[in-house]
């Protein structure tokens, strides 16, 4: 494969990543659900305006291979993750919402890991600010940071999922929401230990495999959320007497 068509094969992924951001914030517009799904709403949103719009400008300005493009993606990609990381908490709290006894105490460890998570990363984030592009290259230290709190989302993530499964809770779309995450999250991480790899054995390939298998699981979680949101409720038939006539009532099954 030549090297135009790698190019080719990743902004095709990227710019499909792009239009499915946009039209998933659509969709919650059109149908309303945006008031229910305020944490996908907003984490969408996020992710179009700084990935879609944000990245691209500073790109398309300064050049990909800028250092004010490296700090620009990076420092957004912690934004990323700590918003991830919130958003899973909001699915914490939806998959407890009638279980108060393991929601008290699911939200004090959220809590913790949080603060820890976030005081640990930017201490770490802030003595290194000044070396994560340095010689024309991007430093280890990020890749390994962007790496640990990806997987650390991960663990949380799939820590969620087994909950649900234990739980037996009935929420079709919650735990599809929660699977496109995984899959975001997996391809996060595993994206950049390739990278990693690729910093120290000096391989092109693990590079171009890091560039295409971030926007590919994007793309896988965009459309499991699509899929999720377009999802019609189940009607179930609810019988209420209301002068000895029966009427169907719409009850959404999440």
């Amino acid at each position: 494969m030549s090297l135009t068509s790698d190019k080719l094969l990743v902004y095709g992924l990227e710019y499909a990543g792009f239009g499915l951001q946009a039209f998933i914030c659509f969709l919650l517009a059109r149908q309303g659900r945006w008031r229910r799904l305020k944490g996908p709403s907003l984490y969408m949103a996020g992710l179009l305006l700084l990935d879609g719009v944000g990245r691209s400008a500073v790109q398309n300005y300064f050049g990909v291979l800028s250092a004010q493009y490296a700090y620009f993606y990076w420092l957004t990609d912690f934004l990323f993750a700590m918003g991830a990381f919130l958003l899973t908490c909001g699915f914490f709290r939806r998959a407890t919402v009638s279980e108060e006894r393991i929601w008290s105490t699911v939200r004090l460890v959220l809590i913790f890991v949080f603060i820890v998570v976030l005081g640990i990363s930017s201490l770490s984030l802030t003595r290194n600010y000044s070396h994560l592009y340095t010689g024309g290259q991007v430093s280890v230290f990020i890749v390994e940071f962007s790496q640990n709190l990806y997987f650390s989302c991960l663990i949380l993530n799939t820590l969620l999922y087994v909950m649900i499964q234990q739980l037996a809770i009935d929420d079709d779309e919650l735990a599809l929401l929660v699977c496109g995450m995984g899959v975001q999250f997996a391809g996060e991480a595993a994206g950049l230990a390739l990278y990693h790899l690729g910093l120290g054995a000096k391989m092109p390939f693990v590079s171009f495999l890091f560039s295409l298998l971030n926007p590919a699981c994007t793309l896988g979680m965009l459309l499991t959320w699509i899929y999720a949101i377009k999802k019609r409720p189940e009607t179930v038939p609810v019988r209420s007497q209301l002068g000895k006539q029966a009427v169907l009532a719409e009850a959404f099954l999440d």
